[in-house]
């Protein structure tokens, strides 16, 4: 056995399969299991996907939301055990792979047009 197919089956142990499928647009829910002192909990992030990157194991997904006037973007790696769940919310209409422009977007310029082609 080569060094690729050895790598390649321990990266199919921990690829999750019950993953919905994201596209650039959409509204998501991000469950993102947080440790303080002993226990673990799960920690929601709501935002909007800005961009998609890779494929594989390797695969992210950057989520950004307001928070408090501020906007707060932030990376997901969606097969780490780190996020518990990611939810669909609402379908976006996007017309490029990368939505890097609503940063610049200030209120309800920032919104979306909803997609309803797509089942959630």
């Amino acid at each position: 056995m080569n060094a690729e197919s050895i790598i390649r089956s321990i990266e199919s142990e921990q690829i999750k399969d019950d993953l919905p499928t994201i596209y650039v647009g959409d509204t998501v829910r991000v469950g993102v299991r947080i440790v303080e002192g002993g226990k673990e909990r799960v920690q929601p992030y709501e935002g909007t996907v800005i961009a998609m990157r890779n494929g594989g194991i390797n695969e992210t997904i950057t989520v950004r939301r307001v928070f408090q006037g501020v906007g707060v973007e932030r990376v997901f790696l969606i097969h780490a055990p780190r996020v518990a769940t990611i939810n669909i919310i609402r379908r976006g209409k996007a017309r490029r792979a990368k939505l890097y422009y609503l940063r610049d977007r200030v209120g309800k310029a920032t919104r979306l047009k909803q997609r309803f082609d797509r089942s959630l």
